[in-house]
Formats: C-alpha cells, structure tokens, sequence
C-alpha cells in the first residue's frame, strides 16, 4: 500500500440517484477505491438505508422523483445524529442558484455530472476526515 493519508479505503459512502448508470458508474469507481458503497432510488429509500447504515459520506442527485435532493439533504442536516454526515450535491446543472441552494440546505459541496473519477474520489477525502 502505498503511504496515502487520504485513504478512503474502508468507508461507507452513500449515492442517491434516480439514474441507474450514475449509481452504477458511482460504486464501481468507489468500489476500485476500496469504500463500502449503499445506494438508492430516492431520498425515501435513502433515509431508511441511511438510519441503518450510517454511511461515512453522501452522494444526493438534485433532480429525483419523490423528494428531490434538496428535501433529502435538509432532512439529513435536520437530523441530531447525522448533521455532521458530509453530503455532496450531484446535479447536471451548473447554475450559482442551484449552488446556493444546495448551501442553504446545508450541503458541504456540489458536483456537476458527468463528474469525474478523481473530483468524486477528491470530494470524499476532502469531507471523510470530518465525519470520522
């Protein structure tokens, strides 16, 4: 192994998606990275999985059928146990508004798709050590 203080190695990290490839692409590149992946549909699912999983990081789409991304978050932030849980907006849009909402539900950062193996990889090292 190579001396690497970012190690994710061994982390729960959480992706919400509605699309199917974006969940898949997600896990297979945090999987290679050696992190324990959970995933969902919705921030319905989420919560559940979540409340039992306690991932150390959280991936959330913006635009989901349901409760979209920024409910999710919010209801993730409003929560004593997992307030401090790091989550990470995905959107495919790009715009200061959807930035600064995502700010204001309280996500930590926000990651325009199709994002890239390292700004993914890069977001969780950045957040991982405030969770533990």
């Amino acid at each position: 192994m190579l001396d690497e203080p970012d190690n994710i190695s061994g982390l729960k990290v959480m992706v919400i998606d509605d699309s199917k490839t974006i969940r898949r692409t997600a896990e297979s590149l945090l999987k290679k990275a050696g992190c324990e992946v959970l995933t969902a549909i919705d921030g319905f699912e989420a919560l559940a999985i979540i409340a039992d999983s306690r991932p150390d990081v959280i991936f959330v789409d913006i635009m989901m059928p349901r409760l979209d991304g920024y409910q999710t978050c919010a209801l993730i932030k409003n929560n004593t146990e997992f307030k401090n849980t790091p989550v990470i907006m995905l959107s495919s849009k790009d715009g200061l508004f959807d930035r600064a909402r995502g700010r204001i539900v309280g996500s930590e950062q926000y990651l325009t798709k199709p994002f890239t193996k390292n700004e993914l990889l890069d977001a969780i090292k950045q957040y991982a050590s405030k969770a533990a």
